[in-house]
């Protein structure tokens, strides 16, 4: 039987808690399960049929050949001795052939399956809301690192007391070298780990006082790592906001620039993405990604690294969506190509878990320090690959001139 759908969901468990549709995906699972019921009922039945056959054909087996025998007897070619022989050696044949053709397998698998589910039941999960935790209350939606300390391994630190703000309205950036602790600073602002030592705050409310579910309601986070379920486009839109209507996941598409590609789809918003999205390219991807963002409507938006894996010409596209989405919000952008925060309120730059530079775009050039240098080798590396794609664009154009018949 093939699993059900929903069961691959722990492939995508962040992108049900950025959205916090836990309690959506719990009644798909419960609609996969009456179907997956009625599936095991009537592979029951016609199992029940199958050990019936099988008693059947043993016990008509049995019968004709102990009437052989008693016709043998009756000829006088058996003796009685070799009746019962007969009997005894048919009963203690079909009696383990029986059980193992129906009750053990069934037995093993059932015991197999409990096992396995006490081990999933039984794992404490490392985050849990207090006993007197509230929901968490927007007012204006600024939010404060203060002092944060945090490791995945206690041998390993990532953040070492770092402490920035947010204000309300405000983008901030954070860049870094690779592994300065950029993408962990999102994961800990959506709790999917507690800090170790210091706060995060969201308008001065503790995130571990609050209920995860009512935090996660108030971020959108459009990510690195796009992740479309296997589904229509319209369905990974309306993701952000189940409840949307029709024509609010038609404005949330155009605002992040994807209409005009859906409606060139024979199929529209029916499209299937396939798993992951892979019949989609990147840029439609992240766009996809941004209307859904846009469906939701958060206060607090969080951009972690959402352009870094696109070329640079579906950069510029995609920013200019993501400009449009974090207008008047609250916007934390974690970015590895810095041409991407050029416009933010204040960069930060995290160099080994610690901030090593912060100001604006010109503040931090005139520094001439990490940030200038990190600047510097990227503008090179933009010229160089735009250098590239004219070259080979010019050289086309040469081979398309010497194939036109008309020379």
């Amino acid at each position: 039987m093939p699993i059900p759908r929903q069961s691959i969901l722990l492939l995508n468990y962040e992108t049900v808690k950025y959205f916090g549709n836990e309690d959506m995906e719990a009644s798909r699972f419960d609609g996969s399960m009456a179907k997956y019921e009625a599936a095991a009922t009537r592979i029951w039945t016609s199992l029940g049929w199958l050990n019936f056959g099988q008693g059947l054909i043993f016990g008509a087996g049995m019968t004709v050949m102990m009437v052989l025998s008693a016709i043998a007897v009756k000829n006088g070619t058996q003796t009685i001795g070799d009746f019962v022989f007969v009997n005894a050696m048919l009963i203690q044949l079909a009696i383990p052939l029986n059980f193992i053709g129906s009750v053990y397998r069934e037995i093993r698998q059932g015991l197999t399956d409990i096992e396995q589910m006490f081990d999933i039941l039984e794992v404490d999960p490392e985050v849990v809301d207090k006993p007197d935790a509230e929901e968490l209350q927007i007012r204006q939606g600024g939010i404060a690192f203060k002092d944060v300390h945090f490791s995945y391994d206690p041998s390993r630190p990532i953040l070492k007391g770092v402490s920035f703000e947010v204000p309300a309205g405000k983008t901030v950036a954070i860049v870094g070298p690779t592994g300065a602790g950029k993408s962990t600073i999102s994961r800990l602002l959506f709790r999917f780990y507690d800090v170790n030592d210091g706060a995060i705050t969201i308008d001065g409310q503790d995130l571990r006082a609050v209920r995860q579910h009512s935090l996660r309601e108030a971020i959108g986070m459009v990510p690195q790592d796009t992740v479309l379920f296997n589904d229509t486009i319209g369905y990974n839109i309306r993701y952000g906001r189940t409840s949307a209507t029709d024509e609010e996941v038609n404005a949330a598409a155009e605002l992040a620039q994807v209409g005009d590609f859906i409606r060139q789809l024979p199929e529209g918003f029916e499209t299937q993405v396939g798993e992951r999205g892979l019949k989609l390219s990147g840029g439609e991807k992240q766009r996809v990604a941004i209307a859904r963002t846009i469906l939701k409507a958060p206060p607090i938006l969080v951009l972690d690294e959402a352009t870094s894996a696109l070329d640079t010409h579906t950069e510029r596209e995609i920013q200019a969506a993501l400009d449009v989405v974090s207008k008047n919000r609250t916007t934390l952008v974690i970015a590895h190509r810095l041409s991407t925060v050029i416009g933010a309120d204040e960069i930060i730059v995290l160099k080994r878990g610690e901030i090593a530079e912060r100001g604006t775009h010109d503040g931090l050039i005139a520094q001439n320090g990490l940030y200038a240098r990190m600047w510097e080798r990227q503008r090179e590396a933009t010229l160089a690959e735009e250098h590239l794609r004219e070259v080979r664009e010019s050289d086309d154009m040469g081979i398309i001139m010497r194939l036109d018949p008309a020379d």
